[in-house]
């Protein structure tokens, strides 16, 4: 009987990139979750729509389960059961990273989008590098993993639940520290300590550093016996850089790509040629045209930003590229902990925004991370109250409906957030 490996949560992007990876290494693969999976299903995953008992079997020699999963999980406690080995995703991709030659980004924002260079910056350099990536890229024909047949692993290391404390990366790049998920963290110091802690135990090697960054800057200074390397925008191979994707807040991210690349040993005129082919990863200022009834073209432009500072850097790109145009922005909150903790800075940046319209949605709740008490405390509705001309749509389907009703055709229709809000434009096509 064939052993396999299970998991837990396999829709969340990250966990499907680690099963996947195991599912090309040789190993049967199986994975559960409340959200459909066709396209893991195609690639030859066994996949359960429910987490249930019966998906754990003594043929199961690991159990991986994604960190949204709640305690009590009924494939957990079979696992526990069994006396099947059980790790969480980070714990399980920590194991990886002991195995390869790992280059790890983290920070608060633009990490997936700096993974996504980074990793065009490997492959062309000739490392051929393993992959797992929490996000699509082009480049990896949309997918979020890449099987290298080199020691080089290059991983995004996200800091939710000190997540990045399981990894020990040769090679770290940080590329912000602010605050966010303040369901788990105290505030920014605890968060801070726990960056400090990454950077003096678990890095190995190197440590790159956002140098306009006050709290990336002062994790440098705990960084003993390792090799600390600072990126800026005030460097100079900042004017070299020449990127398809616009934005301060994306130079910022090619630097860090270009001075990890450096210190792996890439010549800098080489990195930045490669730079220029990058053409953006999923939900990352992704552009389609859409054509209205009235023959009409409206161009959507969806984006993954949800913490107020990466809201103020896409938008303020998105008005550099397009000074002219109308835009509208329909922005869908991410989590009701990070509404509440972050509301003021959500109002401001919200406020001040260049787009003529705004419409806010219902917050996208995050399974196993919601107070109850901080639910009733805040919404969407009243998010909206306190941004001046801000228009509340409530769910997807009113948006889709209030939209159709009101876009005219030559507008920027900014599709944002972290959560489901992405299918917006889908709905929009169906009800044409």
């Amino acid at each position: 009987m064939s052993k396999r490996k299970h998991f837990i949560g396999i829709g969340g992007i990250g966990v499907s990139a680690l099963a996947r990876y195991c599912l090309a290494k040789g190993y049967t693969v199986s994975g559960s979750d409340v959200t459909p999976c066709p396209e893991l299903e195609k690639e030859g995953i066994i996949f359960y729509n429910k987490h249930e008992e019966s998906n754990i079997t003594e043929e199961v020699e690991e159990v991986v389960y994604s960190s949204a999963i709640t305690s009590g999980n009924p494939e957990v406690e079979r696992a526990k059961e069994l006396g099947i080995e059980i790790r969480s995703y980070p714990e399980a991709l920590g194991e990886l990273t002991k195995e390869y030659f790992t280059v790890a980004v983290s920070g608060t924002h633009g990490k997936s989008t700096t993974t996504g260079m980074l990793s065009l910056v490997m492959m062309r350099g000739g490392f051929d590098p393993t992959i797992i990536l929490g996000t699509k890229m082009k480049e990896l024909g949309n997918k979020n993993y890449r099987v290298g047949e080199s020691s080089y692993l290059l991983i995004e290391a996200d800091e939710y639940k000190e997540a990045f404390l399981n990894y020990f990366p040769e090679v770290a790049v940080i590329t912000n520290i602010e605050e966010d998920h303040l369901d788990y963290y105290r505030d920014l110091n605890h968060i801070l300590s726990s960056f400090k802690q990454y950077a003096k135990e678990n890095v190995k090697k190197i440590l790159i550093l956002n140098g306009d960054n006050e709290c990336a800057v002062e994790v440098g200074g705990v960084a003993e016996e390792k090799d600390v390397y600072r990126y800026s925008l005030k460097d100079e191979v900042a004017k070299e850089i020449k990127l398809s994707v616009p934005g301060k807040h994306n130079l910022q991210n090619a630097l860090a790509a270009c001075k990890a690349g450096e210190c792996l040993g890439m010549k800098k005129e080489k990195i930045l040629e490669v730079l220029r082919e990058f053409k953006g990863t999923w939900r990352r200022f992704d552009e389609e045209v859409l054509k209205l009834k009235n023959g009409k073209k409206v161009k959507i432009i969806n984006d993954y930003a949800h913490h107020p500072t990466a809201v103020k850097a896409t938008l303020e790109a998105i008005k550099e590229k397009y000074p002219r145009e109308k835009l509208v922005l329909v922005f869908q909150p991410h989590q009701y902990e990070r509404t509440y903790k972050l509301f003021s800075s959500f109002k401001k940046v919200l406020s001040e925004i260049p787009a003529e319209d705004v419409f806010i949605t219902d917050i996208y709740t995050v399974e196993g991370r919601e107070s109850p008490e901080i639910v009733k405390k805040t919404s969407g509705e009243k998010l909206a109250k306190e941004v001046e001309g801000a228009v509340y749509t409530g769910d997807l389907k009113k948006t889709r409906d209030h939209l159709l009703k009101n876009l005219q055709g030559e507008e920027i229709l900014i599709i944002m957030g972290a959560g489901d809000v992405y299918n917006l434009g889908g709905y929009i096509k169906k009800g044409l």
